[in-house]
């Protein structure tokens, strides 16, 4: 994909021209809402009796289609570049007329579903264009979860010399994992009770330098299947650079293969910290759409062709969930690998101090990390976005806005889109959140490295400074 060069610091009004191209072009971006209408204006949709009041002034269609997903339950797809300013003004009508009045000279149609949520397909051509899933909007009060640590676990770090085994022994806990190069383990005891009173004995102990919980991670959502067409992803891996290649560690889920069109050259021998994936054949893992996000990226951005290679870290493996302790076993193992750039398409509410000094180590070291920052619309920080030597990475709608769903921490962030199309077996998938987002900023500074010869650090300085062809900073 070929687009205009940019040349010095574009602002904004220059860069989101080129920013709406990108959705007709192999990234296949697809369209979210914006920002929820301005609160002056008042929109109601009265499911039990069936009628809708409005009074919007002067809206947009994103945010609107995002306010009726949310009222009716309904999947809401709209075709690419559709645009309307709404403004209508009407009381207790029939949906049918409301959505004549709302939408005006664009064309819809409802499918109703009857073992699943019905359809409503918004377009200007013909239904079958209408292919970009709409997020409902989200509730105003959204509340950040809570911090979960595991409750028979503690993360315990050694000074030099000290034997994790005696220590283990005495306190009658299971040594269930290590990090050598910070001289931490994994401990896990018979329960809540014995974790307890272990964390009382550690904390006079003189060999312990460090005792904290251990928290859940969730898994990353699960991508869903939609008719859109996809570009094939055609990339071409070059011979090593003189100064070697860049290396990303995608610290995920596990990455299906083998993946299409030889792409699999770009990947490296992947590492499980976690065990034996089990996935699904029939759809990709959410490891396998970040993989093709930042390889989709690199071949918006390059000419086809890239030296850039990906080191597969699986996080998950079977389990539900991870943990910090094991999100801090894959960064280690991304950097022992060679990686200058780490991507972070999870996290969670609980900050991790392992994980935090293990990034610092890191950063100093020259490796730059980008971490999502977070999915839910609250002002709590998420991790490891927030983490000191983090690149935080937010979600944008089409217009450069930040989406309404992102996490509003003030923690100025890298943007991106934030809703992307892979394919898997012949098969459409949107792939929704800060998530992707992330994955195309670590491919668009992964580029920079390549093509411009700059270290991980120099090219996230050209990203943090200035809009690119697919990031905007300071969002």
């Amino acid at each position: 994909m070929n687009l205009p060069n940019f040349s010095g610091n574009l602002g904004l009004s220059g860069f989101l021209p080129q920013w709406r191209r990108l959705r007709a072009f192999g990234l296949a971006f697809v369209l979210l809402s914006a920002a929820v209408a301005r609160a002056a204006d008042t929109f109601e949709w009265e499911t039990n009796k069936n009628l809708v009041s409005a009074d919007i002034k002067a809206g947009r269609l994103y945010p609107l289609l995002e306010q009726i997903a949310a009222s009716t339950g309904w999947r809401v797809f709209v075709e690419p570049d559709a645009g309307r300013n709404i403004s209508a003004k009407f009381k207790n009508l029939p949906p049918g007329e409301a959505l004549h009045l709302l939408l005006g000279d664009l064309n819809f149609a409802m499918v109703p579903e009857p073992n699943g949520s019905s359809k409503l397909f918004v377009f200007h051509t013909k239904m079958q264009n209408a292919t970009q899933l709409v997020q409902p909007a989200k509730p105003a009060a959204a509340v950040a979860s809570k911090p979960k640590p595991i409750p028979n676990e503690l993360v315990v770090r050694l000074k030099p010399g000290a034997k994790i085994e005696d220590l283990a022994r005495l306190l009658g806990a299971k040594v269930i994992g290590r990090i050598d190069g910070l001289n931490a383990y994994r401990l896990q005891f018979d329960g809540a009770d014995s974790t307890d009173a272990a964390r009382t004995q550690l904390a006079s102990n003189s060999d312990v330098s460090s005792v904290e919980s251990n928290f859940v991670v969730d898994r990353p959502e699960v991508p869903q299947a939609v008719q859109a067409n996809v570009p094939p992803l055609q990339l071409q891996l070059n011979p090593t650079p003189a100064n070697g290649r860049t290396i990303i560690g995608l610290v995920d889920t596990a990455i299906q293969e083998p993946l299409p069109n030889g792409l699999d050259s770009f990947l490296l021998k992947p590492v499980s910290v976690a065990g034996d994936a089990q996935l699904d054949p029939n759809a990709p893992s959410h490891g396998t759409s970040m993989a093709e996000t930042i390889l989709r990226t690199l071949q918006t951005l390059g000419n086809g062709s890239s030296a850039v290679q990906i080191l597969p870290i699986d996080v998950y493996g079977p389990n539900p969930t991870t943990s910090t302790f094991d999100v801090a076993q894959g960064v280690a193992a991304a950097v022992n690998g060679g990686a200058q750039l780490v991507n972070l398409s999870l996290g969670s509410s609980a900050d991790s101090q392992l994980l935090q000094d293990l990034i610092t180590q890191a950063d100093q070291k020259g490796v730059v990390f980008y971490a999502a920052k977070g999915n839910t619309p609250v002002t709590a920080p998420f991790y490891p976005a927030a983490d000191k030597g983090v690149t935080p990475v937010t979600a944008l709608n089409p217009d450069g806005t930040v989406t309404s769903w992102a996490n509003e921490a003030a923690i100025p962030a890298v943007g991106a889109m934030g809703t992307v199309v892979v394919q898997f077996n012949g098969q459409s998938f949107v792939v929704q959140g800060t998530s992707p987002a992330t994955a195309i900023g670590t491919g668009t500074t992964a580029y920079y490295m390549d093509t411009g010869g700059l270290t991980a650090q120099q090219a996230n300085e050209k990203i943090l400074q200035g809009p690119t062809k697919t990031t905007i900073p300071n969002k």
